[in-house]
């Protein structure tokens, strides 16, 4: 008994052994620390990434409610100035049969019946932008489409002698409303050419979406001057807009448009420092 009691306390006091039995311990415990470290940076960056979503998903919500409000403001207005638009023009139509043998006047009342047309354009945009129209979707083949926007768009890239190129795959397809779809890309091309100098070009590209939840992505590219940063968070707002003409209305029009598709647009400037690129990815 004495014998083992000996053994015992020599065992304590032996320090090299003492160390190798709690060796174990140490590594466990060192292990257990690593991991949750690792735990703990992961649940950082998870409450990062969920304060950063929240914050898009705020603004989302702040800006749909602005929009409400101006969509209400905007069909009243709408609604009240097509009427009398209406009577003006009719009155200037039946003025100028009046005036056929007297081209010198003819010329002035053919200038308001085009200034009444351009309003009308523009009551028609709000009401557009507006309207709650949902989609009707089909199967559609998106390197077809992007060959009718093309085509429909080549008469002005022509005349500012813009290069436009498509870049598809020939098999793509996407669930979308045919006629919003090419109202979206028609308003995206145009832009884009109105964006770049003579001898430019834009670029339209369609892939498969690897970002999850949307099916595929389509990029509006153009080799112009780019976005200014200041314009970029106010480029789709209604009525905003950096031309001499135009009601600023097309962008906000194409933002409504792809939200109808549930899919979102994004707008930044090319990594290569020339021009801007426009990206849409629908489910």
């Amino acid at each position: 008994m004495e014998l083992d009691l000996e053994k015992k306390l020599s065992d304590i006091k032996d320090p090299a052994r003492t160390m190798a039995e709690l060796a174990p311990v140490f590594e466990a415990y060192n292990e257990l620390t690593e991991r949750m470290s690792r735990v703990h940076e992961q649940l950082q960056a998870e409450v990062v990434r969920l304060r950063e979503e929240l914050r898009q998903k705020n603004e989302l919500l702040e800006r749909k409610s602005r929009l409400a409000a101006l969509g209400e403001m905007s069909a009243g207005v709408a609604h009240e100035i097509r009427n009398p638009l209406g009577g003006v023009m009719l009155y200037a139509s039946l003025l100028a049969k009046d005036l056929e043998d007297r081209p010198d006047s003819l010329k002035w009342v053919n200038k308001i019946s085009t200034a009444v047309r351009g309003l009308n354009q523009i009551v028609t945009d709000m009401l557009t932008f507006t309207n709650n129209s949902s989609c009707e979707k089909t199967e559609i083949n998106l390197a077809g489409l992007l060959a009718e926007v093309t085509d429909l768009a080549g008469a002005h890239g022509r005349a500012k002698k813009v290069k436009l190129v498509t870049d598809c795959d020939v098999d793509l397809v996407v669930s979308a409303d045919l006629n919003m779809m090419q109202r979206i890309l028609l308003n995206l091309v145009l832009n884009a050419v109105d964006a770049v100098a003579e001898g430019g070009i834009v670029t339209i590209r369609g892939r498969v979406s690897r970002v999850t939840q949307y099916a595929v992505k389509i990029e509006v590219i153009d080799n112009g001057s780019g976005i200014s940063q200041d314009v970029i968070s106010k480029i789709f707002n209604p009525f905003f807009t950096t031309k001499d003409v135009g009601t600023g209305l097309g962008l906000a029009i194409v933002h409504r448009l792809v939200e109808c598709h549930e899919g979102i647009i994004t707008a930044c400037n090319n990594k290569n420092g020339k021009g801007a690129k426009f990206t849409v990815l629908l489910p």
